[in-house]
C-alpha cells in the first residue's frame, strides 16, 4: 500500500508534526508499504538540519533522517522554504526541495493520503 502524509504544522509548539512523523515511522517499518511525506507551510521547519533540543525532548530533524533511512521520501515545499529563509543546504539528509507539482503527482500515486 502507498501512503502520502502531508504535514502543515510547525516542528515544535504543537505535537501534530511529531505525531505525524511517529505514524510515518510506523508505516515505513511495515512490509509492503511505500511512504512519501510532504512538508508544507510551517512544517518545512521539521526538516531543518542541526536542531538542538533539550535532552529527553523529541527532535524532528532526527526523525526525518530516520524516515529517509527507512526508504521513505521526504519533500519540502520550495515556496514555503523560501518564505522562511530555508535553503536546500539547510535541509536534513535525505529531505529534498520539492514543489506543488510533485505534491500533485504524489497525491495521484498514493492509495491513502493523510493530512496533519
Amino acid at each position: 500500500m502507498r501512503f502520502l502524509l502531508i504535514l502543515n504544522d510547525p516542528p515544535y509548539g504543537t505535537e501534530r508534526s511529531y505525531n505525524a512523523l511517529r505514524l510515518a515511522s510506523t508505516l515505513a517499518s511495515k512490509e509492503g508499504t511505500e511512504l512519501r511525506v510532504f512538508l508544507i507551510g510551517d512544517a518545512v521547519g521539521c526538516a531543518v538540519a542541526g536542531q538542538k533540543t533539550p535532552d529527553g525532548y523529541y527532535n524532528l530533524d532526527r526523525m526525518v533522517r530516520s524516515l529517509t533511512r527507512k526508504r521513505a521520501t521526504v519533500g519540502c515545499c520550495g515556496t514555503c522554504m523560501e518564505a522562511r529563509g530555508i535553503t536546500d543546504e539547510m535541509l536534513s539528509d535525505g529531505a529534498h526541495h520539492s514543489s506543488m507539482d510533485e505534491l500533485g503527482e504524489w497525491s495521484l500515486w498514493a492509495d491513502k493520503v493523510v493530512t496533519f
